[in-house]
């Protein structure tokens, strides 16, 4: 009703304004047509006047020229006259005068004028019945002189038409040469005397003598005419000729203007061949007046309020109902929308991680070829750089799956201490480019082998140290793991203020002195002490002060809580900003995204992950000293069986080739040398720490020949910042001295430790090898490897064991589905590695052609989306011919020849790049049995197969 009313009265409103602009427009329609009819007469008649002038020119020269003998009128008397009466013509470029000449009579006038007739491109004439050669010209036009008129094929028509009608004859417009103005030219006969007035064409064509031409400037004609009219900046004109109705030409004035309210009027400039019209119209919309607004808005106001009365007293009723439907669309548009975010991330997600899949999978079959230990670390780093980069495709998917609330977490054992060093070989060429120390340090305290979800895990690490090598361009990003045996006491609120005495907040610095951290700069959080950090070490409790309900805390000794900080000395995060950290889609200072990059969800994906982990996340940060992340996060423990399946992190015969050697560590930093120390233990090997490179060689010197440790040292390593080039370059000199007087029975293999490429350039020589930070158990195995000259490392075992795999799936026939010939050539490899003989298919319609019944495989691999048929519908097609085929068991085993028989079951297995529930929601329902996810990895492949295969044998047995 309300709608009604609104509409009527917007109706009503709408009616008086449209009445009474149109009686406005009506009127201003009447004045232009006014307006045109005055100005298309005015100009008629000065065309004709200019016309007149020629006339009267035409009959000077038939009178002074055909009539005087001799003749009166020579190209200067014409050119004369003609320039001093150019006034009466104002809007004629120049006249000319072309004489009638037969070809009988050509050689006779070439001679007597001295030239010889030309065409319009200037050369001589060809033979013709007659021309049309200027022979007098006004000295504005004298270029034409001798020009045949004749030759130009619109000017022959024109002098044709003209001496046949006895009438002034225009061309079509084009621009005039000098003024560059659209114009005509016309065109008018000249005869002898004596004519009759009602000649017929004959006699008109046999008394002509000759043509006058003159060239009219029509935008001149019009310009002078309008100047003096009033209302000539409210209207604009065009004139056209519309001989050519379909295509006519403008011959003055701009096509622009107000084109709703027009007028045309039609001109005659005595060519009654040629028609020509002014188009009038007014230069902008008329505007509105004032009464059509204000009249009309009276009234609706008047009609709104009489409207708003009956409103109210349904308003309350109505305003109930209304929001309940508009909550029903938003609904509907929220379904809507969440459909087609699903399908966007399927189709994202599918087109990256197709080929990913195939790069991930040939560095898998690269890393179970013979490398060694260089190609290997290679080869493993880049397989790590092509997860870590799905990893960081997955944010968005993440973020999407987190709101809708769709994410869920694995629980597989998993080595951490591995993932952790594959987070370093991510970053390590941006440390290495900054120079700055990128580091890990796990407690001995920690399992080895953990129960949860490795990928999660690994993405959180992954997000806070990307941003903090992004935002550090000096001293270090160290990452620490312990377990957290209060998980109260360790996540305290975040620190207000500048930490360790070393800053006020605007990062003024009081005084400079090394702190007891990784690089020897302040860090943010001031529990990252050194005596702290010998606590994470020993893993004894860090506060000696503990409250009554943090002492009721008890283990659980089947989960495992850690505590991982990753702690940067970058530009920190302003105190006004620390708020928002953990806001998706937020930047902590408007000019970071552009000067640093970043989308801003990593941090809430962050917060997300730890908190489905059963964990909480804080930090410390302080601007121009750093910030510190720390986060909890619940495990489980890990079977022993468990752990000695899944430890991949370094090869038995790495550990057999380091074990009991020993090393000597120049480093002066405590914490520095602790790490250095931890992956060296890591390969077996027993280090002693000393702070300068002198101490090292006094004890090397000793008399005995013996350190702390009852072996020889092998190694010595020694970092950059403890070398001192020009005083202790001669340390081999004096190693080489030792062994020379029994003090040492060999000299160890020197070591330098550096974070940038220019210092392994500038002082590479002077030792046997340089290891690039960050360190890594892989890097540090591979480069002694090296420098000791052993052998190369046997290849590792794959996890599950490869031994049961090859005898699990020797001789079984597996077909392989998938319009991508990378994935198929990885699919394929993997599996014929271990025994398996392999059929690939790269459509639906080729795997069902293989699998009609009976077939000879075992299981089948098969992508979701390929053309012509995709995995779904093949999918139902095998499953229906097994239910028939089965339906056909069935009835047959009524009977004694037919029992005993099995079901026919193929295991399908799907392939696909997308990651939505709904895609492994719509494999389950279309009869496949599981599900791999690109880019998959081996053992994904494995734990697949051999499920079903195990189960199928357990069966048949």
């Amino acid at each position: 009703m309300v709608v009604v009313w609104v509409a009527a009265s917007v109706g009503i409103w709408g009616g008086l304004h449209w009445y009474i602009r149109s009686e406005s427009m009506r009127k201003a329609h009447e004045g232009l047509v006014s307006m045109c009819e005055e100005r298309a007469r005015m100009l008629q008649d000065q065309f004709a006047v200019s016309v007149n002038h020629v006339h009267a020119l035409a009959i000077l020269v038939s009178t002074f020229h055909y009539e005087k003998h001799p003749s009166a009128i020579d190209q200067e008397t014409f050119a004369y006259y003609t320039a001093r009466t150019s006034f009466e013509r104002p809007l004629l470029n120049g006249v000319a005068y072309a004489q009638r000449v037969l070809h009988a009579e050509r050689e006779l006038f070439e001679t007597h004028q001295g030239w010889t007739i030309k065409t319009m491109k200037r050369e001589p004439s060809p033979m013709q019945d007659e021309y049309a050669p200027v022979i007098y010209s006004q000295e504005t036009v004298s270029y034409i002189e001798a020009l045949d008129m004749m030759s130009g094929e619109e000017d022959r028509e024109n002098i044709l038409r003209a001496r046949a009608t006895g009438k002034a004859v225009l061309t079509n417009p084009f621009r005039l040469l000098g003024s560059n103005h659209l114009g005509v030219v016309l065109t008018f006969p000249v005869y002898r005397s004596g004519l009759p007035a009602d000649a017929t064409i004959e006699q008109r064509v046999e008394a002509t003598v000759g043509y006058l031409g003159g060239a009219f400037d029509v935008e001149s004609l019009v310009e002078n005419l309008l100047r003096q009219l009033a209302g000539n900046q409210d209207i604009m004109v065009n004139v056209y000729d519309v001989t050519n109705t379909s295509e006519p030409l403008i011959m003055y004035g701009p096509p622009y203007g107000y084109m709703s309210v027009s007028h045309v009027s039609m001109l005659d400039f005595g060519d009654p061949f040629r028609k020509h019209e002014m188009k009038c119209r007014y230069r902008q919309k008329p505007p509105i007046p004032l009464s059509a607004i204000t009249t009309p808005s009276g009234v609706f106001v008047i009609c709104m309020l009489v409207g708003y009365i009956l409103y109210a007293a349904w308003s309350r009723y109505d305003s109930v109902k209304e929001d309940c439907r508009k909550m029903e669309e938003l609904k509907v548009q929220a379904e809507a929308a969440d459909v087609a975010k699903s399908q966007f991330l399927a189709t994202v997600s599918h087109e990256i991680r197709t080929p990913m899949n195939g790069v991930l999978g040939m560095l898998d079959m690269l890393l179970e070829t013979d490398l060694n230990f260089t190609q290997k670390d290679y080869a493993q780093t880049a397989q790590v750089c092509g997860k870590a980069l799905i990893a960081l495709i997955n944010e968005v998917l993440d973020r999407a799956k987190i709101e809708a609330g769709k994410l869920e977490l694995e629980a597989v054992p998993f080595d951490l201490r591995s993932i952790l060093d594959d987070v370093l070989s991510l970053f390590s060429s941006k440390s290495r480019e900054k120079g700055i120390e990128l580091a890990v340090l796990v407690s001995d305290k920690l399992p080895e082998v953990v129960i949860g979800d490795p990928g999660r895990f690994r993405q959180i690490i992954t997000n806070l140290v990307g941003n903090s090598v992004k935002f550090t361009e000096r001293g270090h990003i160290f990452v620490q793991v312990r377990l957290a045996e209060n998980p109260y006491v360790a996540m305290k609120a975040k620190a207000n203020g500048a930490l360790n005495g070393g800053l006020h907040d605007k990062g003024e610095t009081i005084f400079r002195r090394s702190f007891n951290t990784l690089s020897g700069l302040e860090v943010a959080d001031g529990r990252s002490s050194l005596e702290n950090f010998k606590l994470l070490l020993s893993d004894e409790k860090p506060f000696s002060s503990v409250s009554e309900s943090e002492m009721a805390y008890k283990k659980d000794f089947d989960n495992v809580t850690l505590m991982v900080s990753v702690e940067d000395t970058g530009i920190g995060i302003p105190f006004h900003a620390q708020d928002r950290v953990f806001t998706p889609f937020m930047q902590a200072d408007s000019s970071t995204s552009r000067n640093y990059g970043g989308t801003g969800i990593g941090l809430s994906i962050s917060k997300c992950l730890v908190e489905l982990m059963g964990g909480q996340i804080s930090f410390v940060s302080c601007p121009n000293v750093g910030s510190t992340f720390t986060f909890t996060a619940v495990l489980q423990r890990c079977q022993r069986s468990a752990v000695d399946e899944t430890k991949r992190t370094l090869s038995e015969s790495l550990l057999i080739a380091f074990k009991g050697m020993n090393a000597v560590l120049v480093d002066r930093r405590p914490v520095r040398s602790s790490v250095t120390v931890y992956h060296l233990k890591r390969l077996g090997i027993s280090v002693e720490v000393v702070g300068t490179v002198k101490t090292a060689l006094d004890a090397f010197s000793r008399q005995d020949g013996h350190l702390r440790s009852a072996k020889q040292p092998s190694l010595l390593l020694v970092e950059k910042d403890s070398w001192n080039s020009g005083t202790d370059a001669r340390l081999r000199d004096h190693l080489l001295k030792c062994k020379q007087n029994g003090q040492i029975s060999q000299v160890p293999k020197m070591i330098l430790l550096v974070t940038s490429e220019s210092d392994r350039a500038k002082f590479g020589a002077f030792f046997d090898t340089v290891i690039m930070k960050p360190l890594r158990a892989s890097t540090i195995a591979a480069c002694f490897q090296q420098v000791l000259e052993g052998g190369h490392p046997q290849r590792e075992e794959k996890a599950n064991g490869s031994a049961f795999l090859r005898s699990l799936l020797v001789g079984k026939n597996i077909l392989v589905v998938d319009d991508n010939k990378v994935n198929l050539r990885v699919a394929a490899g993997v599996l014929k590695k271990y025994g398996a003989k392999v059929e690939c298919a790269e459509s639906g319609r080729d795997a069902l052609a293989l699998l009609q019944l009976p077939h000879k495989f075992d299981a089948c691999f098969m992508d979701v989306q390929m053309p012509e048929m995709d995995g779904f519908e093949a999918t139902r097609q095998i499953r229906l011919m097994e239910s028939t085929a089965n339906d056909q068991i069935k009835n047959r085993a009524l009977t004694p020849e037919g029992s005993g028989r099995a079901e026919r079951h193929l295991p399908v297995l799907a392939m696909t790049a997308d990651v939505i529930q709904a895609t492994y929601e719509e494999c389950m329902k279309c009869g496949m049995d599981g599900y791999v996810s690109k880019p998959f990895e081996e053992e994904q492949l494995y734990q697949a197969i051999c499920k079903f295969l195990v189960s199928k044998s357990v069966y048949n047995s």
